[in-house]
């Protein structure tokens, strides 16, 4: 069997001001701040002498490339975004920025909101909006019954709540 694997699919561009805000801090951090600090231990390692054995300066090279594969990816990733800072006309509709309610057939409720891909956190309730569930519901509105393919099979859902809170 190859090791081909099909490109996988572009992730959405969208995300909200907290998100843009928490990449940027996150990008500044690891140029201005942590590549430095790890560019002068490497240096410092690499007047120690011999680089072959020297595993200071061999984990300090793997720690600058994993840094400027994540600046690369951040600053292109940041130059493609769409900010979406405003709440959609329609309150009803499930929209990217949206809080919802759903209700499971043993009547659990869960709350999500639907971010960018970039955002997503389970612990939060971020659900990334090309997720399984979030295609699900777009563009339900509230009373809907929602049916997601999950690991487990088809599970299905009621909109119980749509709610937008306002962009920071």
């Amino acid at each position: 069997m190859g090791r081909y694997r099909p490109p996988r699919k572009p992730a959405s561009k969208y995300i909200t001001p907290q998100g843009k805000v928490r990449l940027e801090e996150e990008l500044r951090y690891l140029w201005k701040v942590k590549r430095p600090l790890v560019t002068q231990s490497v240096s410092e390692a690499a007047a120690q002498g011999d680089r072959s054995e020297n595993a200071e300066y061999i984990y300090g090279k793997k720690q600058l490339r994993e840094i400027d594969s994540r600046v690369r990816f951040l600053s292109k990733r940041l130059d493609d975004m769409v900010e979406v800072d405003r709440i959609p006309e329609d309150h009803k509709k499930v929209f990217f920025g949206a809080w919802v309610e759903l209700e499971d057939e043993e009547g659990n409720l869960k709350q999500f909101r639907i971010v960018g891909p970039d955002e997503f956190d389970v612990k939060r309730g971020f659900v990334s909006m090309d997720s399984p569930l979030a295609q699900a519901l777009l563009n339900k509105t509230q009373g809907d019954d929602i049916s997601v393919q999950g690991p487990n099979g088809i599970m299905a859902y009621y909109l119980s709540r749509v709610q937008y809170a306002p962009f920071d």
